[in-house]
């Protein structure tokens, strides 16, 4: 084969893989946007619109599947990682506050590493949601959380694999950081309240 042939082939292979590409950025880009409105959505309590924007950013996770499975090379790549991680991330969200069953990487359609790097900024938000009801004066129900974040922390930690095959140290890592801070308010807050009560039963017995 003539290497004008050779360079052509190449040529013609690599549009395509653009061009996907291209498609691939602007569908992640979607994906991106809409699980954070999910999120948004869910702290404002709005669980009808978080569903509704899940499943468009659902549909788009299955659009963008069947893009890119000619080219592997982009569907692992990190733009779709982080994409599905939003995903992921805001799919927990909505099933641990509407006390449904959580689903799966097969459910939702994306790799068993993506799913576990949306795992891990998952606790992040439940922390979010902690500090919520901390505000609100409802220490039980933070304490709850409080307790499935250090469940969830405690599966994660059992992941055990080099970064080529999931990068989870970091958010392992992060994990951490953020159970300690969240035991830290909670303690702090069990305190405060215990304090508030003696002072209250001393005030009535004087």
């Amino acid at each position: 084969m003539r290497i004008e042939e050779i360079i052509e082939g190449i040529r013609k292979r690599l549009d395509e893989v653009d061009g996907a590409r291209e498609e691939a950025l602007r569908i992640t880009r979607e994906i991106v946007r809409l699980s954070g409105d999910a999120v948004k959505a869910l702290h404002r309590g709005d669980v009808d619109k978080a569903r509704e924007r899940l499943k468009l950013a659902g549909n788009l996770v299955g659009e963008l599947r069947d893009l890119l499975s000619p080219y592997p090379m982009l569907y692992y790549s990190g733009y779709v990682q982080s994409a599905h991680q939003e995903f992921v991330e805001a799919s927990l969200l909505l099933a641990y506050l509407t006390e449904e069953e959580l689903p799966s990487p097969w459910d939702l359609g994306v790799p068993e590493a993506d799913y576990l790097l949306g795992l891990g900024d998952f606790i992040g938000e439940l922390r979010r949601h902690f500090l919520h009801l901390l505000l609100r004066g409802e220490i039980e129900r933070a304490e709850g959380v409080y307790e499935f974040m250090e469940k969830l922390y405690g599966e994660l930690m059992t992941l055990e694999y080099p970064k080529g095959v999931v990068n989870v140290r970091v958010k392992q890592d992060q994990a951490r950081y953020a159970l300690e801070r969240t035991l830290e308010d909670l303690t702090r807050a069990k305190l405060n309240k215990s304090l508030e009560e003696k002072l209250k039963a001393a005030m009535g017995n004087g």
